[in-house]
């Protein structure tokens, strides 16, 4: 069983977030895009790093350490956020993304349980 990031235990947002960018709604969420984007490594490490590892409520691009160019990463984060797994906030000049949690919880029942369970291949 894996602990997740006491961001995700606190519950609730902090007030004066900025505005979230377009995501699909709760209930517009389908699986066959959820998997889809998942089944990419990278973006799937993104999502476990997340829930494990976040200490604030969102997180920068570089904050993952990813030695990817930055239009590479922006187009994995806009992935998963059109896909409804993370949602994401423009602060300034940056965007920070955190894992919808609740909503995929509440849609698919285990699948952040596979998430966590998952690890990348050693090879």
């Amino acid at each position: 069983m894996h602990r997740l990031a006491s961001t995700y235990a606190r519950g609730g947002e902090p007030r004066g977030l900025p505005a979230r960018l377009p995501e699909p709604p709760a209930e517009a969420i389908r699986l066959e895009r959820v998997m889809g984007v998942l089944a990419e490594p990278l973006r799937l490490t993104v999502v476990r790093r997340l829930l494990l590892s976040s200490e604030e409520f969102d997180q920068t691009c570089g904050w993952f350490g990813f030695d990817r160019p930055k239009s590479t990463l922006t187009h994995h984060f806009k992935a998963l956020r059109e896909a409804g797994v993370i949602t994401q906030r423009q602060y300034g000049l940056e965007r920070r993304s955190r894992v919808r949690l609740e909503d995929l919880n509440a849609r698919f029942p285990g699948l952040i349980d596979l998430v966590l369970d998952w690890s990348p291949d050693a090879n």
